[in-house]
């Protein structure tokens, strides 16, 4: 094959900085643990053949920031985490809004999420992050 004829290398997927500004992990949950147990969540894509090294920090209103929490994620695969899980260098607090700030060596996509078992009907959401640059 020529290399005219070579298909071209994709763009990478992703992005290299992420933002979710909507996060509070709700107090009380219903049902059985840890299956019902409220919780913020978040997904993050790695196409690329390298590694991710994605650092995420909490941002709160009133207190300081907290982190990075270091997150691996290997190449051509995808981790979920649930924010209620980051609890080194300090945990999330819960029933406190806060966001998030993702910082990777490598283009990745961030996806957030959230079950609210509050109450027997159980709710849940999806969102994309925001792509910082």
């Amino acid at each position: 094959m020529a290399a005219r004829d070579a298909a071209p290398h994709p763009a990478p997927i992703g992005r290299l900085r992420w933002a979710v500004s909507a996060g509070c992990i709700p107090t009380d949950s219903t049902g059985p643990e840890p299956e019902f147990t409220s919780r913020d969540v978040f997904a993050i894509l790695n196409a690329n053949d390298a590694i991710a090294h994605v650092r995420v920090r909490v941002v709160y209103a009133m207190h300081e920031i907290v982190g990075p929490f270091r997150v691996a994620v290997a190449p051509q695969r995808m981790r979920q985490l649930r924010v209620n899980d980051l609890i080194f260098p300090e945990a999330v607090r819960l029933g406190e809004a806060y966001s998030l700030v993702f910082d990777s060596d490598v283009p990745v996509v961030v996806q957030f999420g959230r079950c609210d078992t509050r109450q027997a009907a159980n709710a849940g959401f999806m969102a994309m992050a925001f792509a910082c640059g």
